[in-house]
């Protein structure tokens, strides 16, 4: 393929508007916009080499070496008009991308979209935003390699912000870390506290228990552990486990008992006090986040992993997980196939993770004590729209009417 320079203007679509010889230099064709990008600070989504793509020169580049959803980010060192940018493409170029721009590199703003990239190299002009921030997102590969691109380049009025000698290094795996890094992963449990308990302060929900009224019987703890539903007889049996004759070992026999179904049978009138009592020891803390880990979050982490999604899709399954269970995602996760692919079978990111949100919507409205959706719609939606699918803070939603803000 060619290389081809392209003068792009954003209204209602692409128009290829001249065809420029090579021998004009990017500066002559740029004046008297400054390049504020060259040198600036850049991290990826994947690859380790994203500074190649503001490095200026020709015959490097920047590679993904993986297709789904990618994203190159460049800080420009403050905040700065851009009007321009320019890409210059090789042959694994996205056939669908957006150029968007931020003030805080969480939320995001399209200055650009297309559904149509052909490759070569695609002159951007007449776009207006301001931000410090701004990110090549690539959702649809021309190829099965990935992405990748020899140059971006943005341009304003200027003046370009100097590049501290002293910038510290900002890995791209460090932006782009999953639920298993410690961060991202409290924000998750903020997120699931906000909807199970009304607060981020998830800590101190050991000893919640009531029953909502939703066919599970008991719902108590930091993740809703409901007695109908076989969690909370596997939590207080580990719980038995690590400290024989604690304060619920005497409701076992019931709990085996009523679990499928929503009765207090032998659970009455004593076990919301011996919860809350249990609560105040640190082994029963200590199980209930064990327990949350191990039948919740590593499940839907290793699984939304396997599917190749990032931060807000591991959080999505692990929401899922909570209030459905295992099988519950599963099943979510299986109606959602019949619509789109996983990023692991070459669908784009943002598109199945908007079906994976419809399918859960759906099996959310079949119950009652479910069917206020904003958990989703006003949460993990949000942050789909915004396109932060790596869960970067600080993040605001709503929940039941309530506002949140985690950082």
């Amino acid at each position: 393929m060619g290389i081809r320079a392209k003068a792009v203007a954003l209204g209602t679509g692409i128009a290829a508007v001249c065809t420029v010889p090579l021998v004009i230099t990017v500066t002559a064709d740029a004046a008297p916009d400054v390049l504020l990008s060259k040198g600036r600070p850049a991290v990826a989504s994947a690859g380790n080499d994203a500074t190649k793509a503001v490095d200026g020169f020709g015959g490097t580049r920047w590679i993904t070496g993986s297709a789904g959803t990618q994203w190159l980010r460049v800080d420009l060192g403050q905040a700065q008009d851009v009007s321009r940018v320019r890409l210059r493409w090789p042959d694994a170029y996205a056939t669908a991308y957006r150029v968007q721009i931020s003030g805080d590199g969480s939320s995001w703003r399209d200055l650009y979209r297309t559904s149509r990239g052909d490759g070569g190299t695609d002159d951007l002009r007449k776009l207006h935003g301001t931000g410090r921030y701004l990110r090549v997102l690539a959702t649809q590969p021309a190829t099965g390699t990935g992405y990748s691109l020899y140059e971006a380049q943005v341009f304003g009025p200027g003046p370009a912000a100097p590049v501290a000698e002293n910038t510290p290094a900002v890995t791209g795996s460090s932006l782009a870390a999953g639920l298993t890094d410690a961060r991202k992963k409290a924000f998750a449990l903020q997120l699931v506290s906000s909807a199970e308990n009304s607060t981020l302060n998830w800590r101190g929900e050991y000893g919640y228990l009531e029953d909502i009224g939703d066919g599970r019987g008991y719902t108590g703890g930091i993740v809703g552990f409901c007695s109908g539903t076989s969690d909370m007889l596997a939590l207080v049996t580990e719980y038995t486990r690590r400290v024989p004759g604690n304060k619920l070992a005497r409701y076992l026999p019931a709990l085996r008992a009523v679990d499928g179904s929503d009765s207090h049978a032998g659970l009455d009138p004593g076990f919301p006090a011996a919860w809350k009592a249990a609560a105040a020891d640190p082994m029963f803390q200590r199980t209930q986040e064990d327990e949350r880990d191990r039948m919740y979050f590593a499940p839907a982490v290793a699984l939304a992993t396997a599917d190749r999604v990032r931060a807000l899709g591991q959080f999505a399954y692990y929401d899922a997980a909570v209030m459905h269970g295992q099988s519950g995602l599963r099943a979510i996760r299986a109606d959602a196939m019949r619509t789109a692919r996983t990023p692991k079978q070459g669908g784009d990111e943002t598109v199945w993770l908007n079906a994976f949100l419809d399918a859960r919507v759906a099996e959310m409205r079949t119950e009652e004590a479910h069917s206020d959706v904003t958990r989703v719609e006003t949460a993990q939606r949000v942050f789909l729209r915004s396109s932060n699918l790596d869960l970067n803070g600080p993040l605001s939603w709503r929940v039941y009417g309530d506002s949140f803000t985690a950082r």
